[in-house]
C-alpha cells in the first residue's frame, strides 16, 4: 500500500468507522460475561521547521495511527483475566509491529490485598498505566517530559507480578499501593533504538529486570489526589555496531558484536491531582537517572533527565473540553571523568513546551482534539530520545518549533 493510498483509506477511515460502532461489545460463556473493547486513534501533525517524533510534520503527516483490541472476563467474584493486542505507526516508531501489550491474571483476596501476573501494565505517576487510553483524557498528547511517546515501550508494561491494595484510614481518607518485579522487553521500534542507529548501533535485544513501587493517597479533601512512584531496572542491549574504518586510519566499515549494560537505572516521581467539579488540575515531577556501560564496556556514559509539567483542563459543556500545559524536560549526559555541558539553558539540553487543547466528542465514542504546541529547545537528540531526532533533521534542529496536532479517535 503506497503512503497516498494509505493516507486516503485513514482519513476515510476516520469519518466511517465511528459511525459503524457500539459503545462495547459483550456476551456471556458458561455464565460469565466477556467483555471485549477496542480504541483508535489517527493523528495529523504540522510544524514550522524542525520534524518531531520521526514523522516528517516540516511538510504535514498523517503518519501518527494506533489502535487496541482487548478482553477480559470475571472468572470468578475474585479472579478476573484479560489481554490486549497493541499497534501503532508513528512516524518511524512501531512500524506496524503488532504487540501484546497486556496479558494478565489477578485475583484479589480483599480490598487491602491482591496479586496479579503475566504481562502487566506498570503503575508510574498519574497515566503510564493508561497513557494509550486516549478518549479519556483532553490532551492529544500527554506532557512528553514525564510520558514520551517515543520511550512508551520502555516503562508500559513488565512481564512477572503485583502485590496491590487499598487502605482506608479512618478520617484521612484511603491509601493504594502497587509493588511490582518482572521482565521488561522494549520493541525494536521504538525511540530508544531508532536514536542508536544514527551511531551504527543496531540492537536485537533490549531489556532487563525492572522492579518498583507506587504510593497514593487519596486525601480527605474530596478531589486531591497525591502520589509517588520509584522503579529501578537492570537493563542490557545486545546488537552489532557498524562503524567506520577511517577512526583506525583504514577504509570502508566493520560490523562488530556490541552490548550495553546498566550500573544504575533509576526513576522517581511524584504527582498530584485535584478534581473540583469540571475542572481538573495536574501536576507531577520525574528525576532518571542511568549510569550505563555500552561499546562491550569500553565506554561509560551518565544521563540525568529531570522534567515536570502543569496542567489544567475544563469541561465547558457535554461536548466540549478545553485544556492547557506547561512542560520541562532537561538533560545532562556526559562521559565520566570528563567536562560535562551543565547549562540547561541551552537548546540541546532542555525542552519547554506550552500547549492548548480543544476537543470536541461528536458522540460519545468519538472525538476531535486540536492541539498547539510551542516548544523552545529541542533536548539531547543523540543522548536520551525527546521526540526530535538528528536523522529526521538533517538540516540542522532549529531552537524554536510550533507544531500543530489534530487527533482523532474512537473506542468501543
Amino acid at each position: 500500500m503506497n503512503q497516498k493510498f494509505r493516507t486516503i483509506a485513514l482519513v476515510a477511515g476516520v469519518f466511517v468507522l465511528p459511525a459503524a460502532v457500539h459503545a462495547q461489545f459483550d456476551f456471556t460463556v458458561d455464565g460469565r460475561q466477556v467483555q471485549v473493547h477496542s480504541f483508535v486513534s489517527e493523528g495529523f501533525g504540522y510544524s514550522n521547521d524542525n520534524n518531531y517524533l520521526t514523522m516528517n510534520t516540516g511538510k504535514g503527516s498523517f503518519a501518527m495511527t494506533d489502535g487496541g483490541v482487548n478482553i477480559s472476563t470475571q472468572l470468578t467474584d475474585k479472579l478476573r483475566v484479560g489481554a490486549q493486542v497493541y499497534d501503532r505507526n508513528v512516524g518511524q516508531l512501531g512500524d506496524w509491529h503488532p504487540e501484546l501489550d497486556w496479558a494478565f491474571a489477578d485475583y484479589r483476596f480483599a480490598s487491602w490485598f491482591g496479586v496479579r501476573g503475566g504481562k502487566v501494565k506498570t503503575t508510574l505517576g498519574l497515566y503510564n498505566d493508561t497513557q494509550d487510553q486516549d478518549f479519556l483524557r483532553v490532551f492529544a498528547l500527554l506532557p512528553q517530559s514525564i510520558y514520551p511517546t517515543d520511550l512508551r515501550d520502555s516503562t508500559i508494561a513488565h512481564t512477572g507480578g503485583d502485590i496491590y491494595g487499598t487502605i482506608g484510614i479512618k478520617k484521612l481518607g484511603s491509601l493504594s499501593y502497587t509493588v511490582f518485579a518482572g521482565e521488561r522487553k522494549d520493541s525494536s521500534h521504538g525511540g530508544y533504538v531508532f536514536m542508536l542507529q544514527a551511531a551504527g548501533i543496531d540492537y536485537t535485544s533490549y531489556g532487563g529486570l525492572q522492579y518498583g513501587a507506587d504510593l497514593r493517597w487519596m486525601t480527605p479533601l474530596k478531589g486531591l489526589l497525591v502520589g509517588a512512584s520509584s522503579m529501578r531496572g537492570d537493563i542490557t542491549g545486545t546488537g552489532t555496531w557498524t562503524y567506520s574504518n577511517a577512526y583506525f586510519g583504514g577504509t570502508g566499515y566493520s560490523t562488530i558484536p556490541t552490548k550495553e549494560t546498566t550500573k544504575a537505572d533509576v526513576t522517581n516521581q511524584f504527582y498530584g491531582q485535584y478534581t473540583f467539579g469540571n475542572l481538573t488540575l495536574e501536576t507531577e515531577y520525574r528525576r532518571y537517572w542511568r549510569d550505563h556501560e555500552i561499546f562491550n564496556g569500553m565506554s561509560e556514559v551518565t544521563t540525568d533527565v529531570r522534567g515536570w509539567y502543569a496542567a489544567a483542563s475544563y469541561r465547558i459543556s457535554k461536548r466540549v473540553s478545553a485544556g492547557t500545559y506547561y512542560s520541562r524536560f532537561t538533560d545532562v549526559s556526559g562521559v565520566p571523568g570528563t567536562p560535562y555541558v551543565t547549562d540547561t539553558n541551552l537548546p540541546d539540553h532542555h525542552l519547554f513546551d506550552k500547549v492548548c487543547t480543544l476537543r470536541y466528542d461528536l458522540t460519545n465514542n468519538w472525538n476531535v482534539k486540536v492541539e498547539g504546541h510551542f516548544m523552545n529547545g529541542y533536548g539531547s537528540p543523540g543522548m536520551y530520545p525527546d521526540g526530535f531526532y538528528t536523522e529526521d533533521n538533517p538540516q540542522g534542529l532549529k531552537p524554536k518549533t510550533n507544531l500543530l496536532i489534530v487527533r482523532t479517535g474512537w473506542n468501543f
